[in-house]
């Protein structure tokens, strides 16, 4: 059953909570929702849990003002499942994002994944809508980048950002560089119009995200409650930040990073308190998975005395930094020994909304706000998944590894190390190890760094593993897999500028020039296949932006060679084969030729003021095997 509004459940909120924001006609509206999540951040890259350096004032004091979680986990060791895994409520094994291709493989969503997020899951902005929340995300999506998987198309009302991470530059034939979107609108790539310098670790992208989440706020504070999801990407490899941050850091550029960041909170708080909503606004601040230290030193961080780093299942692969902030809610001062979890933010964010989560599935994330407010603690399992496995489970103290791996001797050989200066033998092996039979098991408490394992003969690791053997045995005959959305690639849908997306801004800048009796102004749009330019013509009998226009056309090529269905009058481009491109004419383009739709406007009536080019590019791809090697 899908999310309700409980009106009954949200007054008895508001009496424990003992305030109410005030909307503009009086009546009473939950609470502002304001996410901030982190990059490849490790536990240990704030000074309020340790860093040395203490170059995270403003966040050292969100957590002075709030609640510090020292045992706070993602969901995931890798960045997609864990962003699938915060916005649904449920761990990647059910929404989906996982794949099958081989036991225990992670996986993401690159620029040639076919999957991204199911329609049949719903994420937290869909939800939010009943209580009235406008959302919007800034910065790294990640959950699939085709037209369907579009965060618009997933509640989200603004966005801007990119579907992928900021990997690049590429040469724009065998691949393209990543796009960045204004809500439908390409409006450019990274390392084009939106430069970042390998060499320098110079890019403005952090300060352009602030901007963004600085003016939505403005917008609606004082109109609806919103939902801000900030995930901004700048600690990921490469790193970057701006010029007045680069050098200033003890830590190096990944500090530059982290300080442009930390000073970025800074402005976004003040902002609450200035337009006085700090007391009506619920700030959660934490990471996607844990640091990658196969980035170390320059371009990584610190998973403070936990095991390893991103991609894996050990301690400092999934334990995040964790801060709750929400001035006269949360006491200030406090720690929460609370077991939790990135999908805990779900089912708390409808808590805070006074909404139900769905009970047509099941939703893995706890309401946290018994702990946030009350100080109580829950008990909890922690499951540690990596693609279709469970490799492990907390509960308590414990923990017990049923699979132990980092990564193969291959790779291990050429290099890429998760767990550089922490071999532990039999525990950070290199080969996939069942324990399934004999679990190893820890006690986090007085091994944290997963060193110890406890004697199969004592009875703590008797008793232990009684426990948690109880609780996997209950998760996994509950368990029902989703499809997996992460096993297949294919360079035809490379680019998330796929057509239908990247030609709506164009066409749409069109539609504004050529719209009403404005004869002194023209539009005219054109596609450039390779070096050569074809103009086009509106649809027959219509106009710019009409249905029946270029959007009709779909994606015009696939894995199996078709005739695009055309509302062209004039030449246009059809699939020769799989991966190329021609006119009617028969001109075959290769797969990896850059195409360009463009829309010019000259002239000097009403609309001139819209004069120019405004382009979007895609590429042809090819069709790669059945399986993504992700």
């Amino acid at each position: 059953m899908a999310a309700v509004v409980a009106a009954t459940r949200w007054w008895r909120l508001l009496l424990v909570l003992s305030a109410a924001g005030m909307g503009a006609s009086g009546a009473p509206q939950p609470p502002n929702i304001l996410l901030l999540l982190m990059d490849d951040m490790g536990w240990g890259d704030l000074g309020v849990y340790g860093e040395p350096s203490r170059e995270t004032p403003n966040l050292d004091r969100m957590a002075a003002e709030g609640m510090l979680f020292p045992n706070f986990y993602s969901a995931n060791p890798l960045c997609s499942p864990s962003r699938a895994a915060l916005l649904t409520g449920r761990l990647p094994i059910r929404n989906g994002f996982y794949t099958t291709n081989a036991h225990a493989r992670n996986a993401y969503t690159p620029q040639e994944i076919v999957g991204g997020i199911p329609d049949s899951e719903q994420l937290l902005p869909e939800l939010l809508k009943k209580a009235g929340y406008v959302s919007k995300i800034v910065g790294k999506w990640h959950l699939g980048h085709r037209p369907q998987f579009h965060p618009l198309k997933h509640g989200f009302d603004e966005w801007f950002g990119s579907p992928n991470c900021h990997f690049g530059p590429y040469d724009n034939k065998a691949r393209p560089n990543i796009p960045v979107y204004r809500d439908w609108e390409m409006v450019g790539r990274y390392y084009e119009e939106f430069p970042i310098n390998l060499k320098t670790g110079e890019a403005n992208l952090t300060q352009i995200y602030l901007q963004e989440a600085l003016d939505f706020i403005k917008r609606q504070a004082r109109h609806h409650p919103f939902f801000l999801y900030w995930a901004v990407d700048a600690t990921h490899a490469p790193v970057y930040a701006s010029k007045p941050f680069l050098g200033t850091s003890q830590r190096g550029r990944y500090g530059d990073a982290v300080r442009e960041i930390d000073d970025s909170v800074g402005k976004m708080l003040e902002l609450l308190h200035d337009l006085h909503v700090a007391d009506n606004t619920f700030v959660f601040f934490t990471s996607d998975n844990g640091a990658a230290l196969i980035s170390a030193p320059e371009q990584a961080g610190s998973n403070g005395p936990f095991l390893c780093g991103k991609q894996t299942t050990f301690e400092g692969g999934m334990r995040e930094p964790a801060l709750a902030w929400w001035p006269g809610h949360i006491a200030a001062g406090q720690v929460s020994h609370q077991l939790g979890s990135i999908m805990d933010l779900f089912t708390t964010s409808l808590a805070l909304a006074g909404l139900t989560p769905p009970r047509d599935r099941a939703i893995d994330g706890l309401n946290l706000l018994p702990a946030l407010l009350q100080g109580r603690l829950m008990d909890r399992p922690v499951f540690y998944y990596r693609g279709d496995t469970l490799m492990a489970t907390t509960l308590g103290q414990h923990k017990a590894h049923f699979w132990t791996w980092t990564n193969s001797w291959e790779n291990f050989r050429q290099g890429i190390d998760f767990c550089p200066g922490q071999n532990v033998s039999g525990v950070t092996t290199h080969s996939l190890e069942d324990h399934t039979k004999l679990p190893l098991i820890f006690h986090l408490g007085r091994d944290p760094g997963e060193r110890f394992p406890l004697s199969f003969a004592s009875a703590e690791y008797q008793e232990a593993l009684s426990r948690i053997t109880s609780v996997v045995q209950q998760h996994q005959e509950a368990l029902v897999p989703g499809q997996p959305q992460l096993n297949v690639c294919n360079w035809a849908v490379m680019d998330s500028g796929s057509w239908s997306q990247a030609t709506r801004g164009p066409e749409q800048h069109c539609a504004r020039a050529a719209a009403g009796p404005e004869p002194a102004t023209r539009a005219s749009a054109w596609l450039r296949l390779g070096s050569s330019k074809t103009p086009l013509l509106p649809p027959t009998g219509g106009h710019w932006g009409t249905a029946g226009s270029m959007r009709g056309a779909g994606v015009p090529w696939s894995s199996t060679p078709t005739q695009a269905a055309s509302p062209w009058r004039g030449p246009v481009m059809t699939p020769e084969s799989p991966g190329s491109a021609g006119t009617e004419a028969g001109t075959a383009l290769p797969a990896g030729s850059r195409v360009d739709w463009c829309c010019t406007v000259s002239g000097s009536g009403p609309r001139a003021h819209l004069r120019g080019s405004h382009c979007a590019s895609f590429m042809l791809g090819q069709p790669q095997g059945p399986s993504c090697q992700t």
